[in-house]
């Protein structure tokens, strides 16, 4: 039996009926003809997902709502485009450098590209602006940026890794006002996910290499202080990538090589998990009118199309709880 079908069956039963186990796969990669090889938690509830486009992405990330640019952006990421979702459904491309890593909205109107080793603004939220650099960051051509986001006070943050996922070489950074980046944290490896909780007191970060998402303290003076573990995941499940904290609270993990998304409460306990046809989950955020669909985006890098023919499609899910508003940048 596929595995990927069952995941995606069983969660649509009723959203809240218990569901006993989540599956994990087997190393392969395959979708199809294998069977369970790990029964994971228990889990209160699992929540069907559905694909909103074609496969429009090689490698889709950092999917952003915004009000002031009127729906949904994300990436593509090692193709350098950032891609738009209509109101009626079509998707728009904009290429915008080697690598596009993230965008996310400023606070004076327009919107920040992350690119390969420069930051990009756009004074206009138009997705055809023009864009001005804030300078190289570094001259390393075996550096390059990956996630990021805002904190509460519009302080834009960048994460890096090494293009061969190199132990240590990346690092997480907060960016100044004239766009020169400060480390905050050395020696990362895949720098990803990150997000506040809603009274911005805490903030949830992931380096995928380390199979945690990590929580920090957070006040506007002192900055991410007081890192710790939230939560660990388990390799056999997939490994943490992009994040959203939802208005409770709750922590959404996209897992990578996972098929899935989990939700985690405010104390840790996986309480919610999203199936998806496809293995490689790489990020997720809070869209719509009331904030209350959960987009998803996947990857197709390296993956048999034949097997997993919605890879690289933006996916979305009915979580039944709204997010919060993306935090933009001061930049």
């Amino acid at each position: 039996m596929d595995i990927a079908v069952a995941l995606v069956d069983e969660a649509e039963l009723p959203r809240h009926r218990l569901v006993r186990y989540v599956v994990g796969y087997d190393s392969s990669g395959s979708m199809s003809g294998t069977c369970p090889v790990r029964l994971v938690k228990e889990i209160g509830m699992t929540i069907a997902s559905y694909p909103v486009t074609d496969p429009v992405a090689e490698h889709g990330e950092g999917p952003v709502w915004s009000g002031q640019w009127g729906g949904l952006r994300w990436v593509d990421m090692l193709a350098g485009d950032v891609l738009m979702l209509d109101p009626d459904g079509n998707v728009r491309r904009r290429h915008v450098a080697k690598v596009a890593a993230v965008v996310r909205p400023r606070v004076s109107g327009g919107y920040v590209v992350a690119a390969e080793r420069e930051l990009l603004l756009a004074d206009s939220d138009d997705l055809d602006a023009p864009l001005r650099s804030l300078g190289e960051a570094w001259n390393d051509p075996a550096i390059r940026m990956n996630e990021g986001g805002c904190d509460p006070d519009g302080r834009f943050y960048i994460g890096t890794m090494a293009y061969d996922e190199s132990p240590g070489r990346g690092s997480f950074y907060v960016a100044e006002l004239d766009g020169t980046l400060r480390v905050v944290l050395p020696e990362v490896t895949i720098s990803n996910g990150f997000d506040f909780s809603p009274d911005g007191s805490l903030a949830y970060y992931t380096d995928t290499a380390t199979g945690r998402v990590d929580v920090f303290d957070y006040d506007p003076e002192g900055g991410l202080s007081g890192r710790r573990p939230f939560v660990f995941i388990d390799r056999e499940v997939g490994a943490p990538d992009g994040l959203t904290v939802d208005d409770e609270g709750g922590v959404w993990v996209a897992l990578w090589q996972g098929a899935a998304v989990h939700r985690y409460d405010v104390g840790g306990r996986l309480d919610a998990v999203v199936g998806l046809p496809v293995r490689k989950v790489t990020s997720v955020a809070f869209g719509g009118e009331n904030l209350d669909r959960l987009f998803i985006t996947t990857s197709a890098r390296d993956v048999d199309r034949a097997e997993q023919p919605e890879a690289g499609s933006l996916f979305a899910a009915d979580p039944g709880v709204p997010g919060r508003p993306v935090l933009p940048t001061t930049l």
